[in-house]
Order: C-alpha cells, then sequence, then structure tokens
C-alpha cells in the first residue's frame, strides 16, 4: 500500500468512525442494541475509543510504510479535534435535528 493509500484509508475510517455512535443504538458499535436510547456519555465513551483505534490504525500503517515518528501530545491533542471535528455531522444529526 502506498502513502497516499494509507492517508486516505486513515482518513475514511475516520469519517465514519467518528458518526458510527451517533448513528446506531447499539452498544460499542456492533454489540448487542439496546432496548432504550444510549446516554450522551456512552456515546462519547464510544467517540474516544473509536478515536483510539483510529489513532492505532494511523501508527500501525505508517509502521508497516516505514520507520514510524516519535509524537509529543500535540500530536495527539490535534488528533482527538480533528476526530471530533469529523464526528460534528452525527452529532447534528443525532441531537440538532427537528424531528
Amino acid at each position: 500500500m502506498s502513502g497516499q493509500a494509507a492517508v486516505w484509508l486513515v482518513l475514511l475510517v475516520a469519517v465514519v468512525a467518528a458518526n458510527l455512535p451517533f448513528v446506531n443504538e447499539r452498544l460499542g458499535i456492533v454489540g448487542p442494541r439496546l432496548a432504550q436510547r444510549k446516554h450522551w456519555a456512552l456515546r462519547l465513551v464510544e467517540l474516544f475509543v473509536a478515536c483510539g483505534l483510529t489513532i492505532g490504525l494511523g501508527r500501525w500503517l505508517e509502521s508497516r510504510l516505514g520507520q514510524g515518528q516519535p509524537q509529543g501530545w500535540e500530536f495527539y491533542a490535534a488528533m482527538v479535534f480533528l476526530f471530533l471535528t469529523l464526528a460534528f455531522p452525527g452529532f447534528v444529526w443525532r441531537y440538532l435535528r427537528r424531528s
């Protein structure tokens, strides 16, 4: 896989993973369907778990393409905020749209 394909793959996974907690009622995205609506805090936990998995995928792909670069806290803070920005459409769909 080329470097450009890996970047696009991580971005695609990030967009999908950021919105999944808001568009389904399953526990942990693939778990059992809940009888009642998920609490917003559970959605937030799922969002941060998906963010961690996406970062892990990116680091894994980077290590497969060559030597992985050491990252400081700034990189992870920027990634979390990027992930929250990508989650905005799902948040709007779940909480701000008129039913």
